[in-house]
C-alpha cells in the first residue's frame, strides 16, 4: 500500500489551482507530513515545481474520480520538515481564493514567507517542555459590564464604535498567590532550598489611544482562556499603538508581529511562534492569516482603511478575509473603528453584527466653523476662523495643538506668474508642486524635477504657488505663534510621537503624531478641499480621517471643523458617525452600487469579456455595465462590469473562474515552431470598487 501526498503547486497559472497527487518516497515518508515544503515535478513541462503538502493519504483511499490508471510521480524533495502551511490557513485560502475567483497559491505568498532556514533550526531544537508565562484576564473597560468579553466567550460578531480619546493603560491585577499546602507541620514549598523567584516587576501605566486599550483588553481575555487572538491594524503606526497597549497585559512573548516591515526571516520566526502555543498575532494585511493554535478572537482596526486593500492577485480586502475565517473557526469577531464603513454598516442592518458602543463614553467637543468669520493676518492665511485661532492660541499654552491639511509640501500647485497656466511635468504630465519656500519645482506624481521650466503657453520661467501644503500652513503658523514650537509631520518626515509640552503639530491625514494623554485642541482644516475629490467612497474616508484625528484629543479638548456644514458637520459635531453610513448605503441600493451588491470586473478582449458575461447564463445578475474601451497596453482591451446579488456569489466566482481557466489553457505558436503563452484574453476582479472611482 503506497503513501500520496496531494499537494497544492505553487503556481499562478489558474489550470494548475486544484490538489495533485504524488507517491512518497520510503526515505521521506515519515517526514512528509501535512503543511511540508516539497519539490515535484511537472510530465508537462519536464520541470520541478515547489509545492505545499495538504494532505497524506493512502492510495485506497482516493477517491474513484481521482484514480489514475497509470503510475503516480513520486515527490522529488522534502525541502524541510516544519509544517508551515497550517491545516486551517489552507482551508482559508481555498476559501479566499474561490470567493475571488482567484488561484490558492496567490494568497498562500500572502500567508506563508518564502524558507526561512536558521527559523526552522531554531524551531526543531526548541524546548519543547517550555510553557509560556499566564495571562492575567483583563476586563474591557468602558463598554458596561462584561458587553465584549460576553461576545467573546460565545463567538459572537460585534461592530464596535472605539473609545474616542486616549486612555491611561494599567496592567490587571496579579491572580491570587495559592495558599502553602501543609503536610506533618512543614511547608510542602518548602521542599527545596532553591529561592522562589522575585516576582517581575509590574508594567508602568502607559497612555494609549483608546481603541488600541480595548482591543489589547479584549485580546488579554482571549489569550487568559488559552486561545489565540488575531488583530489587524492599517499601518506601522496601529501596529506600534497596539503592540504598546498590548505589553502592558501580555508578556512579550506572548505577542507575535506579521508586518511589512519586517524582514522574511522575522515573519517566519513568528509564524512558527503562532503555530507552537497561544498567542496574541497582530500586523497589517498579513496579520490576518496568521496561523493560530486555537483561535478565539479575529479582530479589525479602522477596516475602511484603503490600506488594507490587497495590491496583488486575487486583490481581497482584508475585511473579507476576516469574515470567511470568522466563519470557518467560529471564532469571535470585532470590527472596531470610529467612523463605521459602508460595508460594516450593511452588516449591522442585517443583523450579522451587533452594534457595541462606549458606555457613558465622553465625546470630542466638535465645534463646525462654516459660518463664522475668519480670524485675521497670519491666521487667516492659514484658514483658521476666529474661534478657532483663540481656542488654538490658549490651548497652545497648555499642550500641543494638531492641525490637520490635506496635502504635504508648500503648495498644492503651481502656475505661472504672467498667464496663470497650471504647471504639469513634462515627464509624465503631473501636475508641479513646491516642497519647501524656493525648492525646485518636482512633480506630485512621478518626483522628477522641474529645473528651467518655461511655461508652453507664454515661455514665462517664473512660477508661483497655490493652495497650501503642510510646509506652507506651518510657516504662516509660525508667524502666527511666533514663540511655539512648530512641528511638520508628512509622509516624507513621519513622526510617531511628540511630546506633551506646548507646540503647534502641523500633519497630514492619517500622519498625526500621538501625544501621552491628547492634543488640547485639535483643527481640521481643508475639509471641502478633501471632499471635493471623486470617488465613491469619498465621504466615508473624509470622516474616518476627521475622527480619527479628532479621538487623539485629551477628553474634553475642542476640535474645530473648519469650513464645512451639512450632514457631515452635523454627525461629527453629535458624534453620531454611524448615520452618514446608513445615508450613504442607502444611496447607494438605490443605484445598485458595492456594498450594496458585489460585483466583478472583467478586462480583456472583446470576444473574451463577451463571452463571459454569456457564460453566466441565467445567473441572477443585474445589468452589466459595458463593456467599453480602457486604457490598457494591449491594444483593443475593453472593461466590464457584472452587479450579483451575495447569495450568488459562489456560483459567479466559479462561473467566471472556469472562463478564465479555459482562455488560459490556449497556447499559440510563434515562429521557429516554438510555443508560447499568449497574454491573458481575460483577467476577472471580485468586488472592484475602481471602476466606481469617479462616480
Amino acid at each position: 500500500m503506497a503513501t500520496v501526498a496531494r499537494v497544492v503547486l505553487d503556481s499562478p497559472l489558474p489550470q494548475l489551482d486544484r490538489l495533485f497527487d504524488y507517491r512518497v518516497p520510503a526515505e521521506i515518508e515519515d517526514d512528509c507530513v501535512p503543511g511540508v515544503r516539497v519539490r515535484v515535478p511537472l510530465r508537462s513541462g519536464a520541470r520541478i515545481t515547489d509545492a505545499y503538502v495538504v494532505e497524506v493519504v493512502t492510495d485506497d483511499a482516493l477517491s474513484p474520480e481521482n484514480d489514475f490508471p497509470g503510475e503516480l510521480s513520486a515527490v522529488e524533495e522534502l525541502v524541510s520538515p516544519v509544517p508551515v502551511l497550517a491545516p486551517e490557513v489552507w482551508q482559508l485560502a481555498r476559501a479566499v481564493a474561490d470567493r475571488a475567483a482567484g488561484v490558492a497559491s496567490d494568497v498562500l505568498r500572502l500567508a506563508v514567507p518564502t524558507r526561512q532556514v536558521r527559523p526552522e533550526k531554531a524551531w526543531l531544537e526548541r524546548d519543547r517542555d517550555h510553557v509560556p508565562p499566564r495571562v492575567t484576564a483583563a476586563v474591557v473597560e468602558g463598554y458596561g459590564d462584561a458587553v465584549i468579553e460576553s461576545v467573546i466567550d460565545a463567538g459572537g460578531r460585534a461592530a464596535v464604535s472605539a473609545i474616542p480619546h486616549p486612555v491611561l493603560l494599567s496592567a490587571p491585577a496579579p491572580a491570587p498567590t495559592p495558599t502553602p499546602v501543609v503536610v506533618d507541620g512543614a511547608d510542602a514549598s518548602d521542599s527545596t532550598d532553591t529561592p522562589a523567584p522575585a516576582p517581575a516587576p509590574e508594567p508602568e501605566p502607559t497612555w494609549v489611544p483608546g481603541w488600541a486599550a480595548t482591543l489589547a483588553q479584549a485580546a488579554a481575555h482571549t489569550l487568559a482562556g488559552e486561545r489565540s487572538a488575531v488583530i489587524a491594524v492599517p499601518d506601522f503606526r496601529d501596529v506600534t499603538d497596539l503592540e504598546r497597549a498590548l505589553l502592558v497585559l501580555v508578556p512579550a512573548e506572548r505577542v507575535v508581529r506579521f508586518d511589512a516591515k519586517q524582514t522574511n526571516g522575522q515573519r517566519a520566526r513568528a509564524l512558527l511562534t503562532a503555530r507552537t502555543h497561544p498567542v496574541v498575532a497582530i500586523g497589517s494585511r498579513a496579520a490576518v492569516y496568521a496561523p493560530a493554535s486555537d483561535l478565539g478572537l479575529i479582530a479589525l482596526w479602522d477596516d475602511g482603511d484603503p490600506s488594507f486593500a490587497e495590491q496583488r492577485a486575487p486583490y481581497v480586502h482584508t475585511r473579507d478575509v476576516a469574515l470567511v475565517r470568522t466563519a470557518q473557526s467560529g471564532a469571535a469577531l470585532l470590527m472596531v473603528s470610529h467612523a463605521r464603513s459602508t460595508d460594516v454598516q450593511r452588516l449591522v442592518e442585517l443583523g450579522w453584527l451587533q452594534e457595541v458602543g462606549p458606555h457613558r463614553a465622553r465625546v470630542p467637543k466638535v465645534v463646525p466653523t462654516a459660518h463664522q468669520t475668519n480670524a485675521d493676518g497670519y491666521a487667516a492665511q492659514a484658514r483658521i476662523p476666529s474661534s478657532a485661532w483663540r481656542a488654538a492660541r490658549e490651548a497652545s499654552h497648555d499642550g500641543p495643538v494638531l492641525v490637520q491639511v490635506s496635502n504635504p509640501g508648500f503648495g498644492t500647485g503651481l502656475v505661472c506668474t504672467e498667464c496663470g497656466e497650471r504647471a504639469h511635468c513634462r515627464v509624465c504630465g503631473g501636475p508641479l508642486g513646491s516642497p519647501h519656500a524656493g525648492s525646485t519645482p518636482q512633480c506630485r506624481f512621478c518626483g522628477a524635477l522641474a529645473a528651467g521650466y518655461r511655461c508652453p503657453t507664454c515661455g514665462n520661467g517664473k512660477l508661483k504657488p497655490v493652495g497650501q501644503g503642510a510646509q506652507r500652513t506651518a510657516d504662516e503658523l509660525g508667524r502666527a505663534f511666533p514663540d511655539t514650537r512648530i512641528v511638520v509631520a508628512d509622509g516624507s518626515r513621519p513622526i510617531d510621537e511628540v511630546p506633551a509640552r506646548p507646540a503647534v503639530v502641523v500633519a497630514t491625514r492619517g500622519a498625526e503624531p500621538d501625544v501621552a494623554g491628547g492634543y488640547a485642541c485639535v483643527l481640521l482644516l481643508d475639509g471641502e478641499r478633501m471632499l471635493a475629490r471623486e470617488g465613491l467612497r469619498v465621504q466615508e474616508d473624509v470622516l474616518r480621517i476627521w475622527a480619527n484625528a479628532a479621538a487623539k484629543g485629551a477628553p474634553g479638548a475642542p476640535v474645530y471643523l473648519v469650513g464645512i456644514g451639512g450632514k457631515l458637520a452635523n454627525a461629527m459635531a453629535l458624534w453620531r458617525l454611524d448615520v452618514p453610513a446608513h445615508d450613504e448605503l442607502t444611496d447607494r441600493r438605490e443605484l445598485f452600487f458595492p456594498p450594496a451588491v458585489r460585483v466583478a470586473t472583467l478586462t480583456g478582449t472583446d470576444e473574451a469579456v463577451t463571452g463571459a458575461i454569456e457564460a453566466l447564463g441565467d445567473a441572477p445578475v443585474g445589468p452589466v455595465l459595458g463593456p467599453v474601451p480602457v486604457d490598457d497596453p494591449t491594444p483593443g482591451t475593453v472593461r466590464a462590469i457584472v452587479r450579483f446579488p451575495y447569495g450568488h456569489g459562489t456560483e459567479v466566482a466559479a462561473t467566471l473562474k472556469a472562463e478564465v481557466i479555459r482562455r488560459s489553457s490556449t497556447r499559440r505558436v510563434v515562429k521557429g515552431g516554438a510555443k508560447r503563452r499568449a497574454a491573458p484574453a481575460l483577467r476577472v476582479r471580485m468586488d472592484d470598487a475602481e471602476p466606481f472611482s469617479e462616480v
